[in-house]
């Protein structure tokens, strides 16, 4: 239950973040914008991480000694992530935002069909509850004809990349320091993501500093908090069931709209975040797979409590 609040608490910050990135890139570029936030993310988490530090009992582990395998994962992390949040980013300036966040939370279905591939158990109820918060992330989202532009179709590509940074956090979590893992990942993505902008973008000073707001929100509350949050909420969340809780971002971003900007909610917005979150509660409703042999056992001992 923790685990699952924690997913649910980044999913509200993203998706009150969903708004700012598309209006940063009023004055910056994709790739700046990025480049700056990231880079502010992993700034933020440095006073946390000395605080581990100088008390190390407060360290979730000692992957002080293995700093070198640290690096590599945080570093192939953010890979992954840059390329995700750059697909999206570009994507933005292409299609609408309710498209550009339905097509980006496909990664809902994309996670458990990846996930047969590296031999996890998919139950009945979680592929039930992908199907209806799918259906439900339609209704919110797709207000017009749905036909697949180039806008589109990046967000298409980024969803697999979503999704593959869920799983490959699914599989390192439990392995590596959360704040060091959090921080790696940031700055490798901010470095690649500045890198890029330098070659394709113009670079100014004042462009940034109109667009701190979004910059401000999305770096420490979207980045540092929420992605952090995600990699503690991981470590004891199965990924199939991680990826339906995030994917309420697009609810949350929808609600927001409603009661920050007065934006009016139809019939098929309120049922598609009905159907949402029936979705997420179905996943829940069941366990991992139960060991066979436990549940013979348990069958033996039912069976001689029965009254005669």
């Amino acid at each position: 239950m923790k685990s699952n609040l924690l997913l649910l608490l980044a999913a509200v910050i993203w998706g009150l973040a969903f708004v700012a990135q598309r209006v940063s890139m009023d004055y910056i570029g994709p790739f700046t914008f990025s480049g700056v936030r990231f880079a502010l993310g992993s700034l933020s988490l440095l006073p946390l991480i000395f605080f581990c530090k100088i008390n190390p009992h407060n360290s979730n582990n000692s992957i002080d000694n293995e700093m070198t395998s640290s690096w590599r994962i945080g570093f192939i992390a953010g890979i992954i992530i840059f390329f995700a949040i750059s697909l999206q980013q570009v994507g933005l300036q292409y299609t609408a935002i309710g498209k550009a966040s339905f097509i980006t939370s496909l990664y809902i279905v994309i996670v458990p069909i990846m996930g047969i591939f590296l031999q996890q158990h998919i139950t009945t109820k979680t592929w039930c509850g992908c199907m209806l918060a799918t259906t439900g992330l339609y209704l919110l989202c797709v207000k017009e004809g749905f036909a697949i532009s180039y806008g589109d179709l990046l967000e298409l590509i980024g969803a697999f990349f979503w999704a593959a940074h869920l799983l490959f956090i699914d599989h390192f979590a439990k392995k590596v320091d959360t704040l060091q893992f959090a921080f790696l990942q940031f700055m490798s993505c901010s470095l690649l993501s500045i890198v890029t902008a330098l070659l394709i973008e113009p670079i100014a000073l004042d462009a940034i500093l109109q667009a701190r707001v979004p910059i401000l929100y999305t770096g420490i509350c979207s980045t540092a908090i929420a992605y952090t949050l995600q990699i503690v909420g991981q470590k004891h969340a199965e990924p199939s069931h991680a990826a339906i809780i995030l994917s309420m971002e697009t609810v949350i971003a929808t609600l927001g709209g409603y009661i920050f900007l007065n934006e009016r909610l139809g019939f098929y917005e309120l049922l598609g975040c009905t159907l949402m979150l029936s979705g997420v509660l179905l996943a829940q409703l069941q366990g991992r797979k139960s060991d066979p042999k436990q549940s013979k056992e348990l069958n033996i001992i039912c069976k001689k409590t029965d009254a005669p």
